[in-house]
């Protein structure tokens, strides 16, 4: 047995799979927390300038729209090598983590802009005219309402995103960055050392579990309908 376990280790050794692997969570961390602070507002303005929305704006709906789908339509790697020089002059280089971190963020926003829109057209529409009638402006329906009451889709949500941008990392390294996917395509891909690969794309496997129950039991805690069962 410890045979076997010296033998998936020839030239990487434990420390440096923990090693990519905490660089791989905190670049996705980092990638989910900024693509959401692009990404909401974009899905508050997709879902409160569609028809019939609280603040309806057919032209900056359509204009966010086409932007959302034209980033969200492009393949990844392509989108990659098309930022690059937007990513020179945004953080300074091509390459290296703030690069990496860029291309995952100007990829995974327009999924999170939907995503967002998606959770809040779940809101029931006779909460929002309760709110509207006791006199709450859009600022507030939008605040302390549809928000609140979409909590735990945007948490599923927020799920997903992770996971797509940790399938997304591995992709990243032919350009940029490091972690995980550094490890299955360099030693993996390029040395042919095949347990570099297996090992590396089994800790993603791990990662995408964990963050998926734990947001996933997240949401179930902040969901109502469930708390009142």
């Amino acid at each position: 047995m410890t045979e076997f376990i010296q033998g998936l280790f020839t030239r990487l050794s434990p420390a440096d799979y923990m090693q990519a692997t905490a660089t791989t969570l905190k670049i996705t961390l980092i990638s989910v927390v900024l693509a959401y602070v692009i990404g909401l507002p974009l899905g508050v303005l997709l879902y409160g300038t569609a028809k019939g929305a609280i603040f309806q704006n057919k032209w900056v709906n359509t204009v966010v729209g086409v932007v959302v789908n034209i980033l969200r339509s492009i393949p990844f790697i392509i989108l990659l090598v098309m930022t690059q020089p937007i990513a020179k002059v945004v953080v300074g280089s091509r390459i290296g983590d703030n690069a990496f971190i860029f291309y995952l963020v100007i990829a995974a926003a327009p999924f999170v802009a939907r995503m967002v829109e998606s959770s809040f057209k779940e809101v029931d529409a006779g909460v929002i005219e309760a709110a509207q009638s006791m006199g709450s402006n859009n600022f507030q329906i939008i605040t302390k309402v549809v928000i609140p009451e979409s909590k735990p889709s945007l948490l599923i949500g927020a799920a997903i995103a992770i996971t797509t941008i940790l399938g997304y990392t591995p992709m990243t390294y032919l350009i940029a960055g490091g972690g995980l996917g550094q490890l299955a395509i360099q030693y993996g891909l390029y040395r042919f050392e095949t347990n570099a690969m297996y090992i590396s794309s089994i800790l993603l496997i791990i990662l995408v579990q964990i963050m998926q129950e734990l947001l996933n039991f997240v949401a179930r805690k902040c969901d109502k309908r469930i708390r009142n069962i």
